[in-house]
């Protein structure tokens, strides 16, 4: 991306429609005067009271139990180095946003003004009643050590420094599985570290309760190796003197088993590699450019085992696997500190989950065909749903073993079904699907590239590596918005309508009058469509010149869906085109069907919608539970319309017995899985968490997408063609720039499903 362009994306980003990324919401009604007066006076004086008699009651009565301070000073933020507390403040509400939508749980961000070691400690423990937690970031060392120090041992709440733990937890998980793949023990190897701040100093700290020997490991920082002679060492530092005066890198690395990095990027060179012992552990985590290049590493030793702090790569050592479920685990039994046995007991999870069976979720979102624990997954994904209902119950359970939770859990089967439902608050499908269209990224048609959205649209879906754009419009046009937006890429542009096309157009028209010949179409009728954006983008599908098409940003869905309904076959064994929205609510994804093709749907209808969003809703990792839903419950009600959907629902019973289907049922009871175990107990969704609605017409269906949408600011994927042999998606008309990205994402995972379609029907014949 250019960099200009990447810079005021970037501004544009935090600063528009609100100024940053967070923001306090209520969680209780506040419409009537009756409940303004329990939210603040009179009422709040009573839990003010009850907290009075006991300070504990401040976990029942307030937020204080889920909110975690994440405070900085601005001292060593990211790579920017001290660069001040207001300055630090966008990365701090980054990192509270990470919080919200692993662990749900709330943050506030505190910027402290100061670089003095007391008056800061004197500041934190001056504002920790208001929270259930600390998470100190982005402190310069060797401050930061002290700081951490005083912090735990003088306030009864947890207290951790990411920057030096968390990076140390998940490379400890790495280092364990690493070592077993290796038929290494940890007492017997040797390590080298490059870097000497406090991640790595932590690391190596964790390491030692893994069984790593201390004179085992040695250390450099930018003046060279850690030894005893120094005498500008800090006090952490001098435990790691191990290694002996002039000991370049180079020399310390034969026969060493482990290559720690936390330093700077291309410092390991593939000569350094071979002298390493048999089957090298190699963890590169200096970021963006890592200590030794991924696939010159892997190019050098065969028998590599490495991690690097990217995304890019297998086996990313990413934090986001740790804080947010160390912190879940910790304020959920009210955890007095963080100590070491917690810290050890996400280490053992993480290294115990990379070894469990992956779901299907997670191989769809990383694009694998099965990841299975081995070299290149030695570490879970960020993206494994997993990882809130494994890692916080056992830094949980640690807790308590220890002695630090004051509020112990119980019921441990609830406590993960109640991990499970956080997971529901956010948009992780959505980076799920983005990242899956990474992994292979197709050629994609944006029909109507000459609108500013729909070029931003395609920019973004460029940078991003989620597709490669072809852009049909005015070429002139096309060309002046690009240079307006800072898109600089070379990407294809095609306007049909010019005689540059005149070859192309033409061996379209003769394509699709000899297909359609005997159907009403003329030769004539042909060439003429083929200026049209949309019949000429839907023939290069068609041809194979490009993978997928989007369309439908500057008209109406009807005039959109014709030229692709004429053009494009459905898929095989398909007999009824239909739509799908893919709704992000609060109790997590939901599946909308038909939003945009069948005005009056019959019963066999009803049943192929069901089928095809079934699918679907399998091709972005969620196992459909479908409510078919009508204004009546399970025969209730004899009218035609009723009717049809109760039958659409015997023919699946029959047909697709595992199917997790049912109705006809109104939509509160679907949804509301107690009432619907109080009164219908017989129902296949019964104890189920419906994640899908098939409606008995259009006008419900559309009326109720666009209801979640407007009211309740519900994020929409869709409409989503179904049933067609190519992936065709169409736009509502004036969809976001956003809507256009997720649905370009959308179109470059159907072209992956119907490519694998494809090939497996070729080996099968």
């Amino acid at each position: 991306m250019h960099k200009d362009s990447k810079r005021r994306e970037a501004l544009l980003y935090h600063a528009k429609p609100t100024p940053g990324k967070i923001q306090v919401v209520p969680t209780k009604k506040y419409a009537t005067q009756r409940d303004l007066s329990l939210a603040y006076s009179p009422g709040v004086a009573e839990p003010c009271l009850e907290i009075a008699k006991d300070v504990n009651n401040v976990y029942k009565y307030t937020a204080k139990g889920n909110l975690v301070a994440v405070i900085t000073n601005g001292t060593a933020v990211l790579g920017l180095g001290d660069i001040g507390p207001e300055a630090s403040k966008p990365v701090m509400e980054g990192k509270a946003l990470l919080f919200k939508i692993f662990a749900d749980i709330d943050v506030f961000d505190i910027e402290v003004g100061t670089k003095d070691i007391d008056a800061f400690i004197e500041t934190v423990k001056n504002i920790a009643p208001t929270f259930g937690g600390i998470n100190l970031e982005d402190i310069k060392a060797p401050e930061s050590f002290e700081i951490e120090r005083r912090l735990v041992e003088e306030l009864n709440i947890p207290v951790m420094h990411d920057d030096q733990h968390g990076t140390a937890i998940i490379s400890s998980a790495a280092l364990l599985n690493a070592l077993e793949l290796a038929g290494k023990k940890a007492e017997e190897i040797k390590i080298v570290v490059s870097g000497a701040g406090s991640a790595a100093l932590a690391c190596a700290n964790l390491y030692l309760l893994l069984g790593v020997k201390a004179e085992n490991i040695v250390m450099f920082d930018k003046e060279g190796v850690l030894h005893i002679e120094r005498t500008d060492l800090s006090p952490l530092q001098r435990n790691y003197t191990f290694g002996k005066k002039g000991t370049d890198l180079k020399t310390a690395l034969i026969n060493a088993d482990v290559f720690l990095g936390l330093s700077a990027g291309n410092i390991l060179t593939p000569e350094m590699l071979l002298g390493m012992a048999n089957d090298p552990i190699v963890f590169a985590m200096a970021n963006p450019i890592p200590e030794i290049d991924y696939n010159v590493a892997i190019s050098a030793r065969k028998d590599i085992i490495m991690a690097t702090g990217r995304s890019d790569h297998p086996n990313q050592v990413n934090n986001v696997l740790g804080f947010p479920y160390i912190f879940r685990g910790a304020l959920d039994v009210r955890a007095t500190k963080i100590n070491e046995a917690m810290k050890m007991a996400a280490v053992h999870a993480l290294a115990e989950l990379a070894k469990m069976p992956v779901p299907e979720q997670v191989n769809i979102a990383y694009g694998e065909t099965k990841l299975n624990f081995g070299r290149d997954y030695i570490i879970p994904k960020p993206f494994d749903p997993r990882l809130i209902t494994i890692v916080a119950p056992a830094v949980a359970k640690a807790a308590m073993d220890s002695g630090v939770a004051q509020h112990p859990i119980t019921d441990w089967y609830k406590y993960e079904e109640e991990l499970a439902e956080r997971l529901g608050s956010d948009n992780k499908i959505v980076r799920l699907l983005a990242n899956r269209a990474k992994t292979d990224p197709k050629r994609i048609i944006f029909a109507e590239a000459d609108h500013l959205d729909v070029l931003k649209a395609a920019q973004i879906v460029l940078e991003e590596g989620i597709g490669r754009p072809i852009l049909l419009g005015n070429k002139e046009i096309i060309l002046e918005l690009k240079e307006e937006i800072g898109f600089f890429a070379d990407v294809p542009i095609l306007d049909p309508k010019t005689s540059e096309c005149d070859e192309k157009r033409l061996q379209y028209a003769a394509t699709f009058w000899e297909s359609r010949k005997r159907r009403g179409i003329t030769l004539l009728d042909a060439q003429k469509w083929m200026r049209e954006r949309n019949y000429f983008a839907a023939m290069m599908v068609n041809e194979g010149e490009a993978d997928a098409l989007i369309t439908g940003y500057s008209r109406s869905y009807p005039s959109v869906v014709k030229p692709i309904m004429q053009l494009i076959d459905k898929a095989p064994g398909v007999t009824r085109i239909a739509t799908t929205n893919l709704m992000m609510t609060k109790r997590g994804p939901m599946f909308l069907s038909d939003t945009a093709i069948n005005v009056d749907p019959s019963a066999d209808d009803l049943a192929k919608i069901a089928l095809m969003t079934a699918r679907t809703a399998r091709m972005f990792g969620v196992e459909p539970v479908i409510a078919m839903v009508s204004y009546s419950n399970f025969g209730s009600s004899q009218n035609a319309s009723a009717v049809k959907v109760r039958e659409a629902v015997a023919y699946l019973h029959k047909y697709y017995p595992d199917l997790i289907v049912d109705g006809e049922i109104q939509t509160d009871f679907a949804l509301n899985s107690e009432m619907l175990k109080d009164k219908f107990p017989f129902s296949k969704l019964a104890g189920k968490k419906v994640n899908t609605l098939i409606f008995p017409n259009l006008e419900a269906a559309n009326i109720n997408y666009k209801m979640l949408k407007e009211l309740y600011n519900v994020d929409s994927i869709g409409p989503i063609m179904l049933g067609l042999d190519k992936p065709v998606h169409i736009f509502q008309l004036g969809a976001s720039v956003e809507e256009m990205v997720n649905m370009a994402a959308v179109a470059v995972v159907d072209a992956q499903e119907k490519e694998k379609r494809f090939k497996s029907i070729k080996v099968s014949l």
